[in-house]
This record gives C-alpha cells, sequence and structure tokens, in this order.
C-alpha cells in the first residue's frame, strides 16, 4: 500500500515525491551532520553527564562506581593490621587521583548546565550548584582536599585522617545515582500503600508495647543465677520485645518463667506476622511499578504503528486531493478544486468517507491499548491484593 502510495504521488504533486519522513524522526530534523558550537557540545556534555543513555554513558558511571568502590575496600583495608601500611599508601594516591577526577568533573557539570535555559548565566549556575546533589559533590571535594592537605606527613596518612576518608568513601557512593531515581522508585511505592503501611505499623507497635509490658510485669522479681534481674524496668523489656518482633534473637535477655514464656510466645506470633508485613506490601509495590514500566514499554512500541496508520490515511487524502494541506478542504468551493481531479473518468469515492474510516480505525486501535493496559492493570493491582 505504501509503495502504491509512493508511486501514485509522483505523478501527481511533488510534494509528494519527496522521501518519506520516519515516524521516529523529529520534524525539525534534516539529515545534516550538526555544526559543533558551544551549545551543542554543552548538550552532549549535560545529557552525557546528568542525563545517562547507552552502553558509553553505562561504561563510563559503571568505572566511577568501581573506582569509588576500589577506594572504600582500601579505607576498609585500613583498619587491618596486617595490610594497614599498604592500604594508607595506596588510599593516599588513589584520594589524590579521585580529588582532582571529581573536581573536573564538578566544574565540568557546572559548565554543561548552561545549555538548559533554567541554568544559563551566574545565577542559573548558583541554581545548579544548590541541589542537593550539587552540594554534595562540592562537600566531598573541599572535604577530601582538607584531609589530603591536613592529615598527610610525607605521603603517610594520620589516623584522623583516615577516618574522616571513610566517611567521605560513603559520601562518593551517594555520586552512582545523582537523578535519585532509586528513592524516587521508593517514595512513589511507599506512598501508594502508605495506608496499608500505617495500618501494619500501628498493630505491630501496639503489639510491642503491650507484649512488653505484660513480659515485664510476669519477669521483673525474677532473679537469674548471677543474682540480677532480666527485666528490671520497662527499657529492658521493650528492648526484649524489639529484638524478638524483628527476628534478630541476641538472646541477652529472656524470660525464665512459665508465664512469661506463654505470654511472648502469644506474643511474638501475632507481632511478628505484622512486622513481616510490610515486606510483603513493598515488594508487591515494586512488582506492580516493573509491571507498569513493562507495560509502558509495550504501549510504546504500538505508538509507531498507529502513528503510520494515520500518515498514511493523510498521504491518501493529499492524493486524491491533489494537496498536502488539509484545511483548504474547509475553505475552498467545489468550482476551485483544479480541472484534473474534474475530468478524471471513474469519480473517486468521497474523499472525507476514506479519511473518515482510516482516523476511525486508528481511533480504534488507540482505544484498544488503552483498554487493554487498563484491564491488565486492574487484574493485575487485584491479583496482588489478593495476596496481601
Amino acid at each position: 500500500g505504501t509503495f502504491f502510495f509512493y508511486v501514485t504521488s509522483i505523478h501527481l504533486h511533488p510534494y509528494l515525491s519527496q522521501p518519506r519522513m520516519s515516524v521516529r524522526m523529529s520534524v525539525y530534523s534534516t539529515g545534516v551532520r550538526p555544526v559543533l558550537t558551544r551549545a551543542y557540545i554543552q548538550g552532549r556534555v549535560y545529557n552525557f553527564l546528568e542525563r545517562p543513555s547507552g552502553w558509553k554513558c553505562f561504561v563510563y558511571h559503571f568505572a566511577v562506581f568501581l573506582i569509588v568502590l576500589a577506594c572504600l575496600i582500601l579505607s576498609v583495608l585500613s583498619t587491618i593490621e596486617e595490610y594497614q601500611s599498604l592500604a594508607h599508601t595506596t588510599l593516599f594516591w588513589v584520594e589524590i587521583v579521585l580529588v582532582v577526577f571529581f573536581g573536573v568533573e564538578y566544574f565540568v557539570r557546572l559548565w554543561s548546565a548552561g545549555c538548559r535555559s533554567k541554568y544559563v548565566g551566574i545565577w542559573g549556575r548558583l541554581r545548579f550548584a544548590r541541589k542537593p546533589i550539587s552540594i554534595i559533590d562540592l562537600i566531598v571535594v573541599i572535604a577530601s582536599i582538607i584531609v589530603l592537605s591536613v592529615g598527610s606527613k610525607g605521603q603517610v596518612f594520620a589516623t584522623s585522617a583516615v577516618r574522616g576518608i571513610r566517611f567521605l568513601q560513603i559520601l562518593r557512593m551517594l555520586h552512582v545515582d545523582r537523578q535519585g531515581g532509586t528513592w524516587r522508585l521508593l517514595g512513589s511505592v511507599v506512598f501508594i500503600h502508605r495506608q496499608e503501611l500505617i495500618t501494619t505499623l500501628y498493630i505491630g507497635f501496639l503489639s510491642l508495647i503491650f507484649s512488653s509490658y505484660f513480659v515485664y510485669l510476669a519477669e521483673k522479681d525474677t532473679v537469674n543465677s548471677s543474682g540480677s534481674t532480666d527485666f528490671g524496668n520497662y527499657a529492658d523489656a521493650l528492648w526484649w520485645g524489639v529484638v524478638t518482633v524483628t527476628t534478630i534473637g541476641y538472646g541477652d535477655k529472656v524470660p525464665k518463667t512459665w508465664i512469661g514464656k506463654t505470654i511472648a510466645s502469644c506474643f511474638s506470633v501475632f507481632a511478628i506476622s505484622f512486622f513481616a508485613l510490610p515486606a510483603g506490601i513493598l515488594g508487591s509495590g515494586f512488582a506492580l511499578k516493573v509491571q507498569q514500566k513493562q507495560r509502558q514499554k509495550h504501549f510504546n512500541r504500538q505508538i509507531p504503528a498507529a502513528a503510520c496508520l494515520i500518515q498514511a490515511s493523510w498521504r491518501c487524502f493529499a492524493v486524491e486531493n491533489f494537496d498536502s494541506t488539509t484545511f483548504k478542504l474547509f475553505l475552498r468551493k467545489k468550482s476551485h478544486i483544479p480541472a484534473a481531479s474534474l475530468s478524471s473518468p471513474k469519480p473517486k469515492k468521497s474523499v472525507s468517507n476514506h479519511f473518515e474510516i482510516s482516523l476511525a480505525i486508528a481511533t480504534l486501535f488507540y482505544i484498544h491499548i488503552l483498554f487493554t493496559a487498563v484491564q491488565v492493570e486492574v487484574n493485575l493491582f487485584s491479583f496482588l491484593s489478593l495476596l496481601v
């Protein structure tokens, strides 16, 4: 069908003889290689650092993550006496490299942010520097410079400097997720299931304080083998309750009497079940988010097909009317139609019928996609609600 439209358009209208633009191509695309201007380079650098996509960005950011992780491992090894001297020397040079690298990267990010309108100029750069992740980057760079300059003597770290470096390595791990996608995903899941989480945590908290109080009443006068009591106050009972309902079980405080053991057994089964529910709720929420993203990808794959259908319908309209503009159908009269279309031996069917049928098919196609997506979401949500 597309080949027929293309061949016919060569003989009917010069506009239709032009190469067909892909539905994935922007209307502003010209196919000409872009000029390496300052704005173009800024945009490419900004997208590479702030909006990573593609395997090149993945390799770069993954390499940065591995370097930061290696530096964190070195700071951990510096706490072991056998590897202390070697780790200190290696950590010193790695820290110098990281300070130079992150310092240069910070200024490159600050420069490339000028490609966006809200970050243009001095005030725009200050707005970019006020972002939380930018503030953390600046603090890490400045603190690392201070630690390296003050805490080193002849390329050997002082003990206080090593402790400061360990904390800075933890802050550098936040550099991996600059866009905050992990925190946004977690926040959205918690917000969607906030009612279920609040309910389960409230009931679990009530179970904790009641079980701790009853065990305290049953065990407060019980003396262990060392002559002291494990539940001398309500705070000790609350500590036992937290350790028990979270299934940690240190075993430093345990009930001794049968009444205390019975109360602990009954309340533990009830409280542990409610403290375990938030994990299932969050797990189902993450599963729903993954399903939603997969459904959105499937929907995006259907868009080019519908766009091709609509584009073909417009081309059919242009072929039958000898014009590429559609609004003229409502402006000109029948007497203004070109003579070529009036002298055709076989009058064609109404153009509006072809156009309306094509648009109706495309509309039904979109409605079918949307209805299928909504139906799948409702069924999946009902199924997960039954599981929870």
